[in-house]
């Protein structure tokens, strides 16, 4: 029996029930919906499919030189075997466990273009990875059946496509060694991110669990990527529903992407990357110091993005790794880790305050103890807590106590107002404080473990329209009642019915 017929049979009876290739489309809001729009706590599965060689060098053991890349591994000797050995080991059924047992409610898989070419041979049409359809050709049904069992378990799935044609970047996990943006180049990249786009788009929405499709990793930023953005997002948008989440990455130019995200209507996500051990600044400071800094300036900086974008931000990656220079001289392993562990703590309260989730980079490393990128070595020496899935649910409530909590908030609302000027209709905010009170149990009471709203905005977006289909009656300046009435009411619920 297989990993999966095995965690299939296990799972099945404890877990949210839906078909994997039959799902609604798109979700109405409700339990199926909460995957999506929940607080994202996550993992990037690394170099499973989309190989890094400091995480997992095995796969590298023939790769041509220079070694670094999925080409060179394709170019190299017995490619089809390693790659499809590397594929069916790297995760095993401790490894997901571990996953949900931390808490964590969803894993981002990193993916290329070239993995897609057994279903879509055309993608690789006019690429580097054309000569290699034989060695791929696989993986699209073992990144299907990781999609599956995360779901069996009630973990999300966001899949990012980490390597497109030509390479978006110039590091070697977009595919290449050559160090090169060649994306740019040649119209056939172009026409084969696009078409793998849809396709992943196309598979994807119909999938409950899968929260999100991120549509490229990392781009080097130039003056034509935002017209991309808009041009791809409009594409898949042709043949997907405006609530299938779409991720895009901020290009190390938040506060722009920031601005482009909140200024549309559908649900685009802004993927933000946290690192702080690469520049020679970085260097500078010690753990405490980069803590302090998350703390003040940037909680800040961050605060101001996220509302630029209306709540719809993320960390797609982060990690507990400080530079060496960054530890004051001759200290002790212990010693470091305490660093560590203040570090993680800082980013992960900013976090929690300030985003509608975060994905540690990265799950594991093959070779060696790595407590600053190894979430399973972090968590060992205890950087990373050992529950982070947040607040445990109570239950629900006694009888009365969410009518005595709305009549508080309800008093204390038109109390405020009627001395400050009045407001547009007090009536409205009664019934936005219920169904934020009923939408936040729905999220803390799922079967796929507790968790709590997210994607606030986007989520209260639909919500209203649903009321004032249901009332008749549009809101127009009384929205912002309605919404502080519903804000509250997801307050007091988390309040009252967490520990």
């Amino acid at each position: 029996m297989g990993l999966f017929d095995k965690l299939k049979d296990q799972f099945q009876s404890s877990s949210p029930s839906y078909d994997f290739h039959t799902s609604t489309h798109p979700l109405p809001l409700g339990p199926n919906a909460v995957f999506r729009y929940r607080y994202q706590r996550g993992v990037n599965l690394g170099s499973w499919f989309t190989l890094e060689r400091w995480i997992a060098s095995h796969p590298f053991r023939n790769a041509h030189q220079p070694g670094q890349s999925d080409f060179d591994v394709a170019s190299g000797r017995d490619a089809k075997k390693v790659l499809e050995e590397h594929w069916d080991t790297w995760m095993n059924e401790g490894d997901w466990r571990w996953i949900k047992e931390k808490g964590f409610n969803s894993v981002r898989i990193p993916i290329s273009y070239y993995h897609l070419c057994g279903p879509l041979p055309e993608v690789l049409k006019g690429t580097e990875f054309e000569p290699y359809h034989h060695i791929f050709e696989g993986a699209w049904g073992r990144i299907k059946q990781a999609i599956e069992m995360a779901g069996y378990l009630g973990l999300g799935v966001l899949i990012d496509l980490h390597a497109a044609a030509g390479a978006q970047n110039a590091d070697a996990h977009s595919g290449l060694s050559n160090g090169k943006v060649g994306f740019w180049d040649k119209h056939s990249n172009l026409a084969s991110t696009s078409l793998a786009l849809r396709f992943l788009a196309s598979e994807l929405s119909r999938i409950p669990h899968v929260v999100g499709l991120e549509v490229l990793n990392e781009p080097a930023n130039n003056s034509k990527l935002q017209g991309w953005y808009r041009t791809i997002l409009d594409e898949i948008r042709s043949i997907v529903p405006v609530d299938f989440p779409l991720y895009i990455s901020d290009a190390w130019d938040t506060q722009h992407y920031a601005n482009f995200v909140g200024g549309r209507d559908d649900f685009v996500v802004l993927d933000h990357h946290l690192y702080r051990c690469f520049t020679d600044q970085d260097r500078q400071k010690d753990g405490y110091t980069h803590a302090h800094d998350i703390r003040s300036g940037f909680k800040n900086t961050l605060s101001g993005q996220s509302d630029s974008a209306k709540g719809n931000i993320i960390i797609g990656e982060w990690s507990a790794s400080l530079d060496p220079h960054s530890f004051p001289p001759n200290i002790p392993d212990t010693e470091k880790d305490a660093h560590r562990r203040e570090f993680v703590k800082a980013q992960l309260e900013l976090f929690e305050e300030k985003t509608a989730g975060y994905w540690f980079w990265t799950y594991k490393k093959q070779d060696g103890w790595d407590a600053g990128w190894s979430a399973k070595d972090a968590a060992r020496a205890e950087i990373l807590p050992q529950w982070i899935g947040g607040k445990r649910f109570k239950g629900d409530p006694p009888v009365g106590v969410k009518d005595s909590e709305m009549k508080g908030a309800y008093d204390a609302h038109t109390s405020y107002w009627a001395s400050h000027g009045g407001s547009p209709d007090p009536t409205v905010f009664a019934p936005g404080f219920s169904q934020g009170w009923d939408d936040s149990l729905t999220f803390l009471s799922h079967p796929s473990g507790p968790s709590r709203l997210g994607f606030t905005d986007q989520w209260m977006k639909s919500r209203k329209i649903e009321f004032e289909n249901y009332t008749n009656k549009k809101l127009g300046k009384a929205t912002w009642e309605w919404e502080h009435g519903f804000r509250q009411g997801v307050e007091a619920s988390l309040r009252i019915c967490t520990y």
